[in-house]
């Protein structure tokens, strides 16, 4: 087989080019929002809220709305152990504490229980991280931030198409945040997305997002506050308009790669991302959890994907592992899990032989270590 597998890749097609041409040649002066305004409304419809606000990240997205809801020094923001440090980063930049919770076993998002548990009087939010594409529970979530008075936030950069209860995530909390890295989904490049049903919130990152410019003052070059620069480009958000009019074959590919890896992994001694009733899952990322007991060398793996031309990327390490952070070993099921997991390659043209590649080099490294362990 030729060719590099990657562990992921854009679908970019003709229509992306097109209209990345078109903002290029014609999307200036008193057009140079067009696309964006046009990205940010099939955005909002396309997840069901009232309000969004294309961005440069997503980690921009989360560090406005951060701000937005009067996070500052002194206060907390919990969120779960297994994340990927720009869910966390956010929460310094506004001066705040990322407080750190274990996870749950079978979808690895924050544990509800272990989040009310880190409460504190200086608690502020709640980020539900929705890892993988995976969906944190959100009901038992919502239900102890309205007990609490603490909002719930979204971050679903990792969750286009993935659904709860027949609401797509990041629509559910006070506000939530999208990515469009180009290892995601749906890619600009770069590039986030905010979306609220607030509209008192919506002003206010409105307002932060142009430099603290209200859109409501008349007198030029006169800012109201001290804001930020996290705009998206008009080019990008073309490139963004194109995705989104193909978002259904867009998530429909992801779940082509995820469906082949389940039945070709099926009864291996392995877990994969959970799909419970009530749920849909965009399946972003492709990742399997060796059971607890069961022999897996990660680094094995990893070398065995190299030796045949596979990029491989390992499951996140719990931030409190960083130096950044402070140990938290307590957090057992984080602690449990990453070294046990991996994520497979997953892209919109990925090829059957491909996968099966990937397959077999997954249960034959299984199964030569389980082997290696019974010897021992």
């Amino acid at each position: 087989m030729s060719g590099r597998i990657a562990y992921t890749k854009p679908s970019i097609t003709e229509k992306e080019v097109a209209y990345a041409t078109d903002a290029a040649r014609n999307g200036w002066g008193e057009h140079c929002y067009d696309y964006i305004y046009r990205f940010e409304d099939l955005w909002r419809t396309f997840v069901g809220t009232r309000y969004a606000i294309a961005t440069s990240s997503c980690t921009g997205a989360l560090h406005m709305g951060l701000a937005g809801l009067g996070v500052g020094v002194g206060d907390e923001v919990i969120l779960a152990d297994i994340n990927w440090i720009a869910t966390a980063a956010p929460i310094t930049y506004v001066g705040a504490t990322p407080i750190l919770v274990d996870v749950l076993p079978d979808t690895w998002c924050i544990d509800p229980d272990c989040a009310e548990a880190a409460i504190t009087p200086r608690t502020k939010a709640i980020i539900a991280t929705h890892l993988y594409g995976n969906l944190c529970d959100m009901d038992r979530l919502l239900e102890i931030g309205r007990r609490h008075g603490i909002p719930i936030i979204e971050d679903a950069a990792e969750a286009i198409g993935s659904r709860w209860r027949g609401r797509h995530a990041g629509s559910m909390g006070v506000f939530g945040t999208f990515s469009f890295h180009g290892t995601k989904t749906v890619s600009t490049g770069e590039g986030g997305m905010f979306v609220t049903n607030d509209e008192a919130l919506y002003e206010r990152v409105l307002t932060l997002s142009n430099h603290g410019r209200s859109r409501s003052q008349t007198k030029q070059f006169w800012p109201d506050m001290i804001g930020f620069k996290y705009k998206m480009s008009n080019i990008e958000a073309a490139i963004g308009c194109a995705q989104v009019e193909r978002i259904d074959e867009l998530i429909a590919g992801k779940r082509r790669v995820f469906e082949f890896y389940r039945a070709a992994l099926a009864g291996l001694p392995l877990r994969m991302n959970p799909e419970p009733d009530g749920t849909v899952n965009g399946f972003w990322m492709p990742t399997i959890v060796a059971e607890e007991g069961v022999a897996f060398d990660r680094d094995a793996l990893l070398i065995e994907f190299k030796r045949n031309n596979i990029d491989g990327r390992v499951f996140f390490w719990p931030l409190s592992m960083l130096p950044a952070f402070h140990s938290k070993p307590e957090n057992r099921v984080s602690y449990g899990q990453f070294f046990q997991g991996i994520n497979l390659p997953t892209f919109h043209d990925l090829k059957t032989a491909e996968m099966r590649l990937v397959t077999k080099i997954v249960a034959n490294t299984l199964m030569s270590n389980s082997k290696k362990c019974a010897n021992s």
